[in-house]
């Protein structure tokens, strides 16, 4: 069914029909009963889901990633699709527009997405007040610097968004890996990326009550530079690694769109994401939890991250190619896995 639906939605501008598609979801769960429906087709609740790191409770392991719930008006609409997680962002002090359109390309050939968003949000004043209406669901704000904050100055932004978001969510991500804000991926090395985490986290186990704090890297990092990044983890405490974000590779592309410059997701960038996992859990001697992103278009991907190593999993690209039924199917699969294992 949703593979006749997404023919139709794949004729528009992808970024068009990202915003209807939200739309509608969202006029959807005005309906009575709407929301049960979703939930008795999506939801699976079994005990052997449940996953507790860094004391949260995570009813299932399956999250939307950041970029889809940009400005946190659909967290309560998504649950309903069968989610364990909701990440929100990725949210900026001040608001920004982000980068001329078009800016979202489909490459279908590859089950794969470019986009060159550029962190476009509301800010985090409008955010948090969305996050008033938050309910039953575990949120995490992905946040970052603003399009023209220098990298020497970027803790103050990210400071900011925590002192703003930290009231309404559950955990933060630190984004340092997009490619579409200017020099923000140069916050890898270690010269600029300690002296941001230092600051960060030393706000964070300041207070009564510290939130997780992960950090978002890039698949497109060398293992020498992951080897400090692990280091600085470990020192100063970071809660845990999503890995990983987008990325500027465009090896074995098939599709027209392929030559389009911002951030490659999906099915081109599951390898190189379990590769980095795997590296993470193994270097680490599994120090801290790893959520998986990078290519999960499948029940078999999603199982693949953990066993990489990844103690939850996100899905972005994998949700629009193949729609809610992936949750499912991703959920029934881990079942079978947990208990095998």
């Amino acid at each position: 069914m949703y593979k006749l639906v997404r023919k139709f939605l794949f004729l528009f501008d992808a970024e068009e029909i990202h915003e209807l598609s939200t739309k509608l979801i969202k006029l959807f769960n005005f309906i009575p009963f709407s929301s049960f429906l979703l939930r008795k087709c999506y939801l699976i609740s079994d005990k052997s889901l449940e996953r507790e790191l860094f004391g949260i409770k995570f009813k299932n392991p399956i999250g939307l990633a950041a970029g889809f719930d940009k400005n946190a008006t659909l967290f309560n609409d998504f649950r309903n699709f069968g989610f364990g997680f909701i990440e929100i962002g990725t949210v900026t002090p001040l608001p920004q527009d982000g980068n001329p359109k078009k800016r979202i390309f489909r490459l279908s050939k590859d089950e794969a997405l470019i986009n060159r968003l550029g962190f476009n949000n509301s800010g985090v004043e409008k955010i948090k007040k969305n996050l008033n209406r938050k309910k039953n669901v575990i949120i995490g704000a992905n946040i970052g610097r603003n399009s023209f904050t220098s990298n020497e100055e970027a803790h103050f932004d990210y400071i900011k968004c925590y002192n703003e978001l930290y009231p309404y969510v559950d955990y933060f991500a630190i984004n340092i890996s997009s490619p579409n804000t200017k020099g923000l991926r140069d916050l890898h090395n270690k010269d600029l990326l300690e002296p941001l985490i230092k600051k960060i986290t030393s706000l964070n186990y300041s207070k009564g009550n510290p939130k997780p704090i992960l950090l978002k890297i890039s698949p497109d990092v060398g293992f020498s530079q992951l080897d400090q990044i692990i280091e600085l983890v470990i020192e100063y405490r970071i809660h845990g690694i999503i890995a990983t974000n987008t990325s500027i590779s465009r090896e074995g592309l098939l599709s027209k769109n392929k030559s389009e410059t911002g951030g490659l997701s999906g099915k081109p960038i599951n390898k190189r994401s379990n590769e980095i996992i795997s590296y993470i859990s193994k270097k680490s001697n599994k120090a801290f939890p790893i959520i998986g992103a990078g290519g999960i278009l499948s029940a078999e991907d999603a199982v693949q991250k953990v066993k990489s190593g990844a103690d939850l999993v996100q899905l972005y690209t994998g949700f629009i190619y193949n729609g809610p039924k992936l949750i499912r199917s991703i959920n029934k699969a881990l079942i079978e896995y947990y208990k095998s294992t």
